[in-house]
């Protein structure tokens, strides 16, 4: 009976042992599976994980992303067209996960950011404008995602600048646009219920965002809009109630643009145009005549300083020393405050000014001659 019992005591020690070892084996066989195979799969699924990613969170992300393939491989809508997605500043890649789930574009928010999370692109999220589609799958968005060139392009017209100006930061710019095509487009001008010989004057200055793909015809097109947006109803009304057709308002809004150094005189330059049209003088400006020289290779810019004697008599429709009233068209694309000027003018009786002699960019004014010539530098 007692070696019955030693027996039956060996039988269930050599069957936890045996348990025991199976165990441990069976485990080590989890581990291996778990921490080798599982992230090697995953690698070779999508790509390398981010370097220092740890290994028990890079096999958890690796077994979700294997379980959930189909979530990342389909498109969410095959016959999906593309359209524009806006990535601000500082969003998360949580609150972009969920913003393309919510438009539709992918199939699973959670498995797009753990996608994000395991390849280290959700650090990597570039704001700005993508064209995006729901025909492609959730790692093609991601890929998108990182793609500079996918990105809006910043795009700044100075107050002042005339078409050719804009047509030369182009290929410093980054856009798809050359300045050939720009100008003319730019040229063509439009036709309508306002027509356009030429957008010069209409190219409203300003900060804009393009696509690199954008064409001439769209920028033209967006700058045009922009000044339809900026000269309302009430500038376009003053401009009527003081003889002036809108190109007109324009045309004498670039000519105060040019001559103002200081934003705050361009009332006060503005009255003095008036008040020389009222009495039938010349306007005798200095930037009409730059834009009739244009670009010179011997001074290397389109608005020449300082003007000779010569250059004053060069027989142009813009040259205001000889022609009286105003040029045939705006000179260069006026800001906003300008346009603003020629519609709101300064109630003076000055009829001449002339740059002061500080430096200061202002400028004195003069009722008479004989004052504009006291005025002048010593």
């Amino acid at each position: 009976m007692k070696r019955s019992r030693q027996k039956q005591s060996r039988a269930c020690f050599t069957f936890l042992v045996t348990a025991f070892l199976g165990t441990v084996c069976l485990a080590g066989i989890v581990l291996l599976v778990g921490f080798g195979l599982i992230p090697q799969m995953a690698s070779d699924a999508f790509g390398e994980p981010r370097p220092g990613l740890p290994l028990i969170q890079r096999t958890y992300l690796s077994l979700q992303l294997l379980i959930h393939q189909d979530a990342l491989t389909l498109p969410a809508n095959p016959e999906g067209q593309p359209i524009q997605f806006l990535i601000r500043e500082g969003e998360t890649a949580n609150t972009v996960a969920t913003r393309l789930y919510d438009a539709g574009l992918i199939r699973d928010r959670e498995m797009f950011r753990a996608y994000l999370i395991y390849s280290g692109r959700d650090t990597r999220i570039r704001s700005g404008s993508y064209t995006l589609s729901a025909a492609m799958n959730a790692l093609e968005i991601a890929g998108k995602l990182q793609d500079p060139l996918s990105q809006e392009v910043a795009f700044n017209i100075l107050p002042g600048w005339r078409a050719e100006e804009i047509a030369a930061s182009l290929a410093t710019s980054g856009l798809n646009v050359d300045a050939q095509s720009f100008l003319e487009v730019v040229r063509r001008g439009k036709d309508g219920e306002e027509p356009l010989d030429s957008y010069e004057g209409f190219l409203f200055p300003g900060s804009y965002r393009f696509l690199r793909d954008v064409t001439a015809e769209e920028m033209v097109q967006a700058f045009y809009h922009e000044f339809e947006r900026s000269v309302t109803d009430d500038l376009r009304n003053a401009y009527a109630q003081r003889g002036l057709s809108l190109v007109e308002a324009v045309t004498l809004a670039s000519i105060v643009q040019r001559e103002a150094v200081v934003t705050e005189e361009q009332p006060l330059i503005a009255s003095v145009f008036y008040n020389r049209l009222q009495q039938n003088m010349k306007l005798d400006s200095d930037p009409t005549v730059q834009y009739a020289l244009g670009y010179g290779e011997a001074w290397g810019t389109w608005w020449k300083v300082p003007l000779t004697l010569d250059d004053l008599k060069i027989d142009s429709p813009y040259n205001t020393y000889l022609y009286p009233g105003l040029p045939p068209t705006p000179i260069c694309n006026p800001g906003l405050s300008a346009l603003q000027a020629v519609a709101y003018p300064a109630e003076t009786p000055y009829l001449y000014f002339r740059a002061a002699c500080d430096g200061s960019g202002r400028h004195q004014f003069a009722r008479t001659f004989d004052e504009h010539l006291q005025n002048a530098c010593p």
